[in-house]
């Protein structure tokens, strides 16, 4: 299974870290990427700053993959409803590419458009944080299918 993780914006050092060290756990089950795009700083309004951002995403995304989405208004999912996620997407055999976006969120037709959208939950988390999360969350369901004792 290919895995891609689009997020708009750099983590900072001590986010960097942490999902230096999930992205390499996550690796070791799956071929994985990451890719960032710079957050739109002058666009003339909130609304075109994440149109122009969703374009970028799009580039960057490999074509003909299930889009995944994180969003606040999103479903949510216990680490073994993303274990069964991810156990069907390995079966289908198709490239994944799970998309965070930036301090402003995501463009609503990057959302509409997306094969899910999933929430963390009801907090709101610091787009860093939430990429972490997320990392940690696909590591951890990918040891709930290999029945590995990192999930208790």
């Amino acid at each position: 299974m290919k895995l891609t993780l689009a997020a708009v914006g750099r983590l900072r050092p001590e986010f960097r870290a942490l999902a230096d060290e999930y992205a390499a756990r996550v690796s070791r089950f799956m071929d994985f990427a990451e890719v960032e795009v710079r957050e739109v700083s002058r666009a003339p309004s909130p609304a075109a700053q994440l149109k122009e951002e969703a374009g970028r995403l799009r580039e960057r995304l490999p074509a003909g993959s299930r889009l995944v989405v994180l969003d606040r208004a999103g479903k949510g999912l216990s680490s073994e409803a993303l274990a069964r996620e991810l156990d069907r997407w390995r079966v289908a055999a198709r490239p994944v590419s799970l998309v965070i976006g930036g301090s402003n969120g995501l463009a609503t037709e990057l959302v509409e458009s997306a094969d899910l959208s999933w929430s963390l939950g009801p907090l709101t988390l610091p787009h860093e944080l939430a990429r972490v999360v997320a990392l940690e969350q696909v590591y951890r369901a990918w040891t709930i299918l290999r029945g590995e004792p990192y999930h208790k």
